[in-house]
Formats: C-alpha cells, sequence, structure tokens
C-alpha cells in the first residue's frame, strides 16, 4: 500500500509497524515480501488509519479496496470474485 509502516519506513515510528509487514509466513505470496501482497488475509492491520480485525470481520472491506483489486489482476492465478 506503500503507507510506510514497514519497519524503517516514513510512518513506522509514528503509526506503528503494519502486521502485513512482518508476516514471513507468507513471504513470496502473490510476488510480496512478507505479507504484503496478501494483507487481508492477515489479523490488525490498517484500512484508512483504522486497525482491522479477523479475516472474517474485515474481508467485506478488503473486497472495495483497490488494493486487492490490483493485486488479484496482477496475479491471474487467484480470483476473489
Amino acid at each position: 500500500m506503500n503507507c510506510g509502516r514497514e519497519p524503517g519506513g516514513t510512518s513506522a515510528s509514528e503509526q506503528g509497524i503494519c502486521p502485513a509487514a512482518t508476516h514471513s509466513s507468507y513471504d513470496g505470496l502473490n510476488s510480496g515480501k512478507n505479507g504484503g501482497r496478501i494483507c487481508w488475509a492477515i489479523a490488525g492491520t490498517l484500512c484508512e488509519g483504522e486497525v482491522q480485525g479477523t479475516f472474517a470481520a474485515k474481508f467485506g472491506d478488503c473486497v472495495s479496496c483497490h488494493f486487492l483489486t490490483l493485486v488479484s489482476r496482477e496475479e491471474e492465478r487467484f480470483r476473489i470474485w
């Protein structure tokens, strides 16, 4: 999302490090580093400055996210709709 919340990022000291930036079990998925390109599946990520909950609680909002749409188009091997 280019939010600067990765370790050492421009917003990390103010807003904290995003869980997607350090979730190493998803490293490489969707051609990303750690969970950076599968953020919708990681609990506790931020969306518009608000901490999101579990996958089940937040995925409805994620479906309309421009980033999820972008990743879906770029990674033709998966579709969410």
